[in-house]
């Protein structure tokens, strides 16, 4: 697992900004190489992502990690949607509109295409939308829940008290994917990252920045 900091000896002859001597963070000269850098948007893991921004960020901020849910975790809607597509082909083997004129059973599949159509797009937008960032000074959890409403949590890295691996079934074990609890001294005293990829090396990333920030 590649280090967030590099090693002082190895900098101590490059000039440091006045926010990396308060902070302690040094980026990485060439991330391209970092196991876990990718230019995939749909990646549930970026180590160092490119053009990365998000609402209230601060200035010299830097994004250090973006994770959303595992990929394996969009199984339940994506069968249902399969099964949902198929489903009407079902009709030609049991008549079950037979009672209804031409036009409504038309009608009837059209609507049922279309809610397939929107629990696609709900279930893929959620997974898409929902992401946990940690960056050089928070941590930050965004819940996508719907269009109109969505749920932001954020605390500082110095607020850091503790922080939780939870992997508690085989497919979380052969996936490699969990549950991160963060406990935090701030008024919110939780910050969840849910069904994430490689928690350890979260946690490990975690505890880089709590070393260095206090």
């Amino acid at each position: 697992m590649p280090v967030i900091y590099t090693n002082p000896e190895d900098t101590a002859n490059k000039p440091k900004t006045k926010k990396e001597k308060k902070s302690g963070f040094v980026m990485p000269e060439n991330v391209e190489s970092l196991p876990g850098h990718t230019h995939n948007s749909l990646s549930s893991y970026c180590y160092f992502p490119h053009n990365i921004s998000f609402m209230n960020i601060e200035p010299g901020e830097k994004v250090i990690l973006l994770v959303r849910r595992h990929i394996i975790t969009n199984a339940g809607w994506v069968l249902l949607s399969i099964i949902m597509i198929f489903a009407p082909r079902v009709l030609t083997f049991f008549p079950l509109l037979d009672f209804l004129p031409g036009r409504f059973q038309l009608a009837a599949i059209l609507f049922w295409y279309l809610l397939t159509l929107a629990i696609v797009i709900q279930g893929f937008l959620t997974w898409f939308y929902s992401v946990n960032i940690i960056t050089n000074k928070r941590v930050i959890d965004i819940d996508f829940i719907n269009l109109i409403y969505r749920k932001i949590t954020d605390a500082e890295i110095s607020h850091i008290e503790d922080a939780t691996v939870e992997m508690g079934s085989v497919i979380r074990t052969i996936f490699d994917f969990g549950d991160i609890v963060i406990q935090t001294a701030a008024e919110i005293p939780e910050v969840t990252f849910d069904a994430v990829p490689h928690p350890d090396r979260i946690d490990k990333i975690l505890s880089d920045l709590r070393l260095k920030t206090n």
